[in-house]
């Protein structure tokens, strides 16, 4: 218990309680300061600094393996997030689409046809395309004569957010940009496609042919749980 007597004399608590009351009067002061300088609509913060963090995560609603002949498509269709439980409760960002691929290139053989004389492989091209409700996305990979793999992905939310200080914004705005707000609800539809090449030989020893490639694929919704929280610099208390 500190005394009258001891803050007059004793320094050790003359310091003790100046720290007090610095701490009693500057933490209300600065968080007053920075609610001031913030225009808020009810219990969401007004423009200031925050930190948006948050984990990417993702769910599959389809899946499969699918020989896809040169020159055509295989669309991927009646894919629905009712078929997932719980989506009404997830923050659906975006669709991504992935797919890994050989190469079944193939010489016409026999003897001719046997190491470099049995020519190289030519690379295919595989498209991939996602669909959402107005919301769309292609890309293209190829195998380059052996494996590949890529994806195609399609968001509607402000990614350049995440793990960033955000400046200039209210809490809400910045939750508008990164909440899709049942956006990512409903039907989903993806295509894919292979264009195949056939390499080359030496001339007039062997032909080579490509009618196709096998591709495995996924879809998968992405989801993005997040927290925001205000910035400051513990050096200005």
């Amino acid at each position: 218990m500190i005394t009258f007597d001891d803050l007059k004399t004793n320094r050790d608590t003359q310091i003790t309680v100046a720290c007090v009351a610095f701490f009693l009067i500057a933490f209300p002061l600065y968080f007053g300061l920075q609610g001031g300088n913030m225009s808020g609509s009810g219990a969401m913060g007004g423009v200031a600094d925050y930190n948006v963090n948050g984990e990417l995560t993702y769910v599959q609603i389809a899946d499969g393996i699918e020989y896809i002949a040169d020159g055509d498509t295989f669309m991927i269709d009646d894919l629905h997030t009712d078929s997932v439980d719980g989506a009404e409760e997830m923050n659906i960002v975006g669709v991504r689409v992935v797919m890994s691929y050989g190469e079944d290139e193939s010489n016409s053989g026999g003897p001719s046809c046997a190491g470099p004389l049995g020519g190289q492989s030519a690379a295919d091209t595989i498209s991939g395309s996602a669909m959402h409700a107005g919301f769309n996305g292609t890309a293209d990979g190829q195998n380059g004569g052996q494996n590949g793999g890529h994806d195609v992905t399609v968001e509607w939310f402000n990614s350049s957010m995440v793990g960033a200080t955000v400046s200039g914004f209210s809490e809400s705005e910045i939750i508008s940009q990164i909440d899709s707000m049942g956006a990512g609800l409903g039907a989903y539809s993806a295509v894919i496609g292979v264009t195949a090449e056939a390499g080359g030989t030496p001339p007039g020893l062997c032909s080579r042919s490509d009618d196709g490639e096998e591709v495995t694929f996924s879809v998968e919704l992405i989801i993005f749980d997040y927290t925001i929280a205000p910035d400051f610099d513990e050096a200005e208390l």
